[in-house]
C-alpha cells in the first residue's frame, strides 16, 4: 500500500528510483565456545580476504572519484588487515581459547585500541580509529551483514538516512543516487545544501523515513513540495512522470538566460552568485550562468580526511577556482569549523553548545598556525584571480580588526620572500550575529564589504537551532525582525560606499528574492541550480515596485503576514 511521508523540500525536482537505506547495521555477537578450531579460524580467514578486496575496490574508486589523498585512508585499513600483530592474536585467541571468531576479534582489536588511544601521539590514535573501521568491516562479514558504502552503490537509487554526514554526501555518485530523504535536518543542513550542489532532489526532516523505507521498496521523492511516496500505486508514478516532464521543460527556458545578465524588470543590475564546497563545483557554476563565486566554502578541504591540508594542497584548490572563474569575483571564507562541521583529527573539546562556541573565527585566531597557513596559500593564489576573502563568525570589532592584521602580516612576508601577490585584496566579514549587524554601521567604516550569512542569523536572532525538526516552526527567514537587520546591513554598507551580500540560502529563496531587491541588496549567492529561476524572477519584478512592498513589510508583524503579502504581490 502506497504511504506518503511529509518533509521539508531541501532540494528541487522528482526522483523515482529503489530504495538505498544507508543505516547502521547490528553488529551485535553471543561469545560462544567452539570444537573446530580450525573451521572457525578458515571462517575469520575468508572474512578477511573479503575484507581486502572491498577495500581494494573501495581504494579504485575513491582514487578516481575524489584523488588520491582520500584513497590513502583505504591503503592504511588494507595495512591494517595485513598485519600479523592484529591477525595473529586473534587466530591464536580462537585457538587456544577455543572461542568463535567475532568474539577472539573483539576482543583483540578493543586491547590494541585502547593501547594506541592511550598514547600521546597523534600517529597513533589515527591507527586506533582505523582499527575500529577495519575490525567493524570483518565483524560484518563474519556476521554476514552487510555495511553500507554510499561510494560502492552501482544502480539507480534513492538513498535513505538519518542524516548525511558531508562525508557521506562527498561519496554519492549522481550518476547513480537520483535523490535523498533523511529524518533530520533542514532547508539549511549540510545534507540539504550538498542536495542543491550535487543538483539531486532531496526531502530532509521526514522524522520517520528510515523506520518507514526498507530496501527495495519503490520511492519517489517530491522535492518541489517536500513529500515522500513509498511503493506508489502506478497512476501515482505516472502522475510524477509528468509533473517531472514539466520541470524539466521549464529547466530548459530558465537555461535561456545562462549568459543573460541580471537585470530587473526597471534596468536595476544586481549581481547572482554561487555558493561552492570545491573546485569541482565550477561547472554548475558557469552552466548555470553564474556571475562570479559568492561564498566558497573552505571547509570541505580539511574534511573527510586524517590531517589538516597543506598550503600548497590549499594553493592548488584556490588558484584552480580562481582561475575558473576567469576573473568573476570569488569571495573565499576562511576556515569555518565547528557546531555541526566537525574535523576528528583536531581534537576539539565536547561542546554543550557548538553553535555559540569555539569554532570558525575563534578558532582560528586561538590556533593562528592553522589560520596563517589557510591565508598564505590565499595569498598566493591572488594573483590568478579576482579574490576576496571573507572571515565568518565575526561578533566584534576587534575580531576583525585582529583576522586583519594577520593576513596583513602574512601579506608582508610573502612580499619580503619575493613572492607575488595581488595589490588590493577586498576583506569582508559575513553578517550572520546579531551584535555584528546592529553594530553594522561601524563596520562599514572598516570592512570593504559584507555577506549577510542567513544560515545562521535566522537562528541566532530566533534562538532556534536550525537542525532542530521539532522547533522548524521558528526558522523564520521572513520574521520582520529578520528583515530589520538585513536592512541595517545593506543601508550601512550603502552609506559608506561600500556592497553588501547575502550567501545564505534565503538568497536564492523565491519568497525572499522581491524584498531583498527592494531592500537594495546587491549580490545573491545561492546554491548554483537556483541561479537561473531566480535571475527569470528578478527579469519580472521592478526595484522601485520591490523598495515598496520592503517598506510595508518592514512594518508588518509577523512572518506569516509577509509570506501571505509577497505571494500576493507575486500573483
Amino acid at each position: 500500500m502506497s504511504t506518503v511521508l511529509k518533509g521539508i523540500a531541501a532540494s528541487s525536482g522528482i526522483a523515482i528510483a529503489k530504495a538505498y537505506r544507508l543505516v547502521e547495521p547490528d553488529l551485535s555477537f553471543e561469545k560462544t565456545s567452539v570444537d573446530n578450531t580450525m573451521e572457525e579460524v578458515s571462517r575469520f580467514q575468508q572474512a578477511i580476504s573479503t575484507s581486502k578486496a572491498e577495500l581494494e575496490a573501495i581504494r579504485d574508486a575513491a582514487k578516481v572519484d575524489l584523488g588520491e589523498d582520500k584513497a590513502a585512508i583505504f591503503e592504511a585499513h588494507l595495512l591494517v588487515l595485513s598485519d600479523p600483530e592484529l591477525v595473529g592474536p586473534i587466530e591464536d585467541n580462537i585457538k587456544s581459547q577455543q572461542m568463535n571468531a567475532e568474539a577472539a576479534l573483539k576482543e583483540t582489536a578493543d586491547m590494541f585500541v585502547t593501547m594506541f588511544e592511550s598514547m600521546d601521539n597523534e600517529y597513533m590514535k589515527e591507527r586506533a580509529a582505523d582499527i575500529r573501521d577495519v575490525t567493524k568491516r570483518v565483524l560484518s562479514h563474519l556476521l554476514g551483514v552487510q555495511i553500507v558504502n554510499p561510494s560502492m552503490i552501482s544502480e539507480e537509487v534513492v538513498v535513505v538516512a538519518e542524516d548525511l554526514t558531508p562525508s557521506d554526501t562527498a561519496q554519492l555518485n549522481k550518476k547513480f543516487v537520483k535523490g535523498f530523504t533523511t529524518d533530520i535536518g533542514g532547508r539549511t543542513s549540510h545534507s540539504a545544501i550538498m542536495a542543491r550542489s550535487l543538483e539531486i532532489p532531496a526531502v530532509v526532516g521526514t522524522k520517520v523515513a528510515t523506520s518507514e523505507i526498507q530496501n527495495g521498496d519503490i520511492v519517489i521523492i517530491d522535492g518541489l513540495n517536500g513529500e515522500v511516496h513509498i511503493n506508489p500505486t502506478n497512476e501515482i508514478i505516472q502522475k510524477y512522470e509528468e509533473i517531472n516532464k514539466k520541470y524539466e521543460q521549464q529547466k530548459l527556458e530558465w537555461a535561456k538566460l545562462v549568459n543573460e545578465k541580471t537585470v530587473s524588470a526597471d534596468g536595476h543590475h544586481v549581481e547572482l552568485a554561487a555558493n561552492i564546497g570545491t573546485p569541482n563545483d565550477l561547472d554548475g557554476v558557469k552552466n548555470n550562468g553564474g556571475e562570479g563565486v559568492g561564498l566558497y566554502r573552505t571547509e570541505f578541504l580539511y574534511m573527510g580526511r586524517d590531517e589538516l591540508p597543506t598550503e600548497d594542497e590549499q594553493f592548488e584548490s584556490y588558484k584552480a577556482v580562481l582561475e575558473g572563474m576567469q576573473e568573476k569575483p570569488v569571495v573565499v571564507r576562511t576556515l569555518d569549523i565547528g557546531g555541526d562541521k566537525e574535523l576528528p583529527y583536531l581534537n576539539l573539546p565536547h561542546e554543550m553548545n557548538p553553535f555559540l562556541g569555539y569554532r570558525a573565527i575563534r578558532l582560528c585566531l586561538d590556533q593562528q598556525e592553522i589560520f596563517r597557513t589557510q591565508l598564505r596559500a590565499l595569498l598566493r593564489a591572488s594573483i590568478y584571480g579576482n579574490l576576496k576573502i571573507m572571515f565568518p563568525m565575526i561578533s566584534n570589532l576587534d575580531e576583525f580588526r585582529q583576522a586583519k592584521d594577520i593576513l596583513f602580516e602574512e601579506k608582508g612576508k610573502l612580499v619580503s620572500e619575493g613572492v607575488k601577490v595581488a595589490e588590493e585584496i577586498e576583506v569582508g566579514i559575513m553578517v550572520e550575529i546579531p551584535s555584528t549587524a546592529v553594530m553594522a554601521d561601524l563596520f562599514a567604516k572598516e570592512v570593504d564589504f559584507f555577506s549577510i550569512g542567513t544560515n545562521d542569523l535566522i537562528q541566532y536572532t530566533m534562538a532556534a537551532d536550525r537542525m532542530n525538526e521539532r522547533i522548524s516552526y521558528l526558522y523564520q527567514p521572513y520574521n520582520p525582525a529578520i528583515l530589520r537587520l538585513v536592512k541595517m546591513v545593506i543601508d550601512a554598507a550603502h552609506k559608506e560606499g561600500k556592497w553588501a551580500g547575502m550567501c545564505g540560502e534565503m538568497a536564492g529563496d523565491e519568497i525572499a528574492v522581491p524584498i531583498l531587491l527592494g531592500l537594495g541588496l546587491d549580490e545573491f549567492s545561492m546554491s548554483a541550480t537556483s541561479i537561473l529561476k531566480a535571475r527569470s524572477q528578478i527579469r519580472s519584478l521592478s526595484k522601485s515596485d520591490m523598495e515598496t512592498l520592503a517598506n510595508n513589510v518592514l512594518q508588518m508583524h509577523t512572518n506569516e503576514e509577509v509570506l501571505s503579502e509577497v505571494k500576493r504581490i507575486l500573483k
